[in-house]
């Protein structure tokens, strides 16, 4: 496998990855634009205009583009996250022009019609019911209000329903304007995909891309802890306790990722084993170690009953605080080898190579060799996975809880919990 990348005069940059021996090529287009680079009166556009991506274009109707993709076998879809937006397709490999076409169709000439608008607008209210009705979504999203709180990247993704339904053509094109310009957006392949010829066609198909847009100024976030609680009858209390993570280009990340996975990454993990598995004061219980460009969010989340949160709350904390202290060789080796398996693992996928090498050429500039990461992995000792652990814990609580709330500890209580650390 080799990674080629080629920048286009107009900042537009492709990167791929030919895998040998398969058939179908996986391709994206990733713009560095996501809902934290939203302004207050543009909360929710980036997802809404993803969700237009597909209804229409100059050349194109919203039917078209399905039957043009599904007649050669493909497929397409898009996604948005806090700090991206990706519109995939996945094909034979003699079809990457055609993929490559309606990809440069559905974002440089799409047209925004305001019947499909509205249809979809309503798509995206019933899309933010379901995450109400999912208490195991919201309390995420409740977790990161309360993590940064009057900021950007503390805002659902999806929007409220107040701003999306006001939302017309306008507002869509003038946050185009903003965000979608060629400096910021990539052309990632991974499997059966020529480089030139893919350079070829995209210098060809996305020439009305804008090289530059207006500068969105987004401001750097900053975690500052917090508390949010939503009482429901629920069978279980689900809670989230997070702490200061790191960005992910921080000389910490890696040793976050390994504690938060020998902590509770799996089933061998200290929180699955103890909370669960020795006392069975919950079902679902793990550790997570979430990396931003600026920031980080580490913590855990369990659902438990209502009678058990009294009990499960300094259960895992202590587990954390412990983990800090006393990880073992054992653990560690074990966590950075679930590590490897994951990394390895998306080598072998077309279409989770071709995410990642879409995302490391935006988020570093360049392609962090397999090589490099794992001897990144294996260089950490204990005693800096434990140190690194132990300053995150030692950060401002957040708490996020829905149901029977009443016996979550508040943040100050996580923090006396925590104070030996």
């Amino acid at each position: 496998m080799s990674v080629e990348i080629t920048t286009l005069p107009s900042g537009l940059r492709i990167v791929t990855e030919r895998m040998a021996h398969l058939e179908t090529a996986s391709l994206g287009v990733f713009v560095g634009a996501g809902s934290r680079h939203e302004r207050t009166n543009e909360h929710g556009l980036s997802h809404l205009l993803e969700h237009m991506a597909f209804k229409g274009t100059r050349r194109r109707s919203a039917r078209a583009i399905a039957e043009e993709i599904e007649t050669v076998g493909g497929d397409l879809n898009a996604a948005t996250s806090t700090e991206h937006t990706a519109y995939y397709a996945h094909v034979l490999a003699e079809d990457v022009p055609l993929a490559i076409d309606i990809l440069a169709d559905i974002l440089t000439e799409s047209t925004f019609d305001s019947l499909e608008l509205e249809r979809e607008k309503g798509v995206i209210l019933q899309e933010i019911g379901a995450v109400e009705d999912t208490p195991d979504d919201l309390v995420f999203e409740l977790l990161n209000a309360a993590a940064f709180p009057d900021q950007p990247i503390g805002r659902p993704i999806l929007g409220t329903r107040e701003q999306v339904s006001g939302f017309g053509r306008d507002a869509i094109s003038a946050y185009l304007a903003t965000h979608y310009r060629a400096e910021a957006t990539v052309i990632g392949a991974a499997g059966a995909v020529e480089h030139a010829s893919l350079c070829d066609e995209a210098a060809r198909r996305f020439a009305n891309l804008p090289a530059r847009g207006i500068e969105d100024g987004t401001a750097r976030a900053l975690y500052r802890g917090g508390e949010k609680r939503l009482r429901r009858r629920l069978e279980q209390a689900h809670i989230a306790i997070g702490f200061e993570g790191t960005a992910y280009a921080h000389e910490d990340f890696y040793a976050m990722q390994i504690f938060a996975n020998a902590a509770g990454g799996g089933m061998s993990s200290r929180l699955f084993q103890e909370v669960r598995e020795a006392r069975g004061l919950a079902y679902s219980i793990h550790a997570f170690h979430w990396g931003y460009s600026d920031t980080g969010v580490f913590g855990f989340y369990a659902a438990t009953s209502a009678k058990d949160v009294a009990e499960l709350m300094p259960v895992a904390l202590d587990c954390l605080g412990q983990a800090s202290l006393d990880l073992s060789g054992t653990e560690v080796r074990r966590a950075k080898a679930q590590m490897k398996v994951s990394l390895l693992a998306a080598l072998e996928s077309p279409a989770a190579r071709c995410e990642q090498i879409a995302r490391q050429l935006i988020a570093f500039g360049r392609i962090l060799t397999r090589d490099e990461i794992i001897a990144a992995i294996d260089r950490l000792d204990v005693a800096q996975i434990r140190a690194a652990g132990a300053r995150a814990l030692r950060s401002a609580p957040t708490v996020a809880a829905i149901g029977p709330v009443a016996k979550v500890f508040t943040p100050k209580q996580v923090a006396l919990r925590l104070g030996g650390i």
